[in-house]
């Protein structure tokens, strides 16, 4: 049986396995000197949701927002074995009810490689001449 939950200050199994999804998605490999960034990450996030089953986190996704207009949902991924079984699904319509719930409208995401199918499913839809960017002066600065 799969259980959804919203989560918002994750025990140190909790965040343990949230590290191993990051790291499963290639996203982020934290150590366990990050538990704290982790649990951070997570309090600072409007929703954090898992996905459950048998007392494993196998699926995660997070929304990010002023709680008033907009929301983006982000770090959205489920194990390779629980893949194709409706759990991302989930996750995300449990999201976005939650967001809606909470009075915000506007909720949007950036879709990486293929997974655009899967989110238009959900009811999402491309951003007319949007171009998704991100700050990187940053890091250059750092390098």
């Amino acid at each position: 049986m799969l259980d959804i939950h919203v989560i918002t200050k994750p025990t140190a199994v909790q965040t343990a396995q949230i590290g191993l999804l990051y790291g499963e998605a290639d996203w982020w490999h934290p150590t366990p000197e990050d538990a704290d960034t982790i649990a951070r990450l997570v309090a600072g996030s409007h929703c954090f949701v898992t996905a459950v089953r048998d007392g494993r986190i196998v699926g995660m996704g997070r929304a990010i927002s002023d709680g008033i207009s907009d929301a983006y949902i982000q770090d959205v991924v489920v194990l390779p074995t629980h893949r194709r079984r409706g759990v991302g699904r989930r996750i995300v319509t449990t999201l976005v009810d939650r967001l809606i719930d909470d009075g915000v409208a506007w909720i949007g995401l950036v879709a990486e490689g293929a997974s655009h199918r899967f989110y238009q499913s959900l009811g999402f839809q491309p951003l007319n001449r949007m171009t998704p960017m991100r700050y990187t002066a940053y890091e250059s600065d750092t390098a």
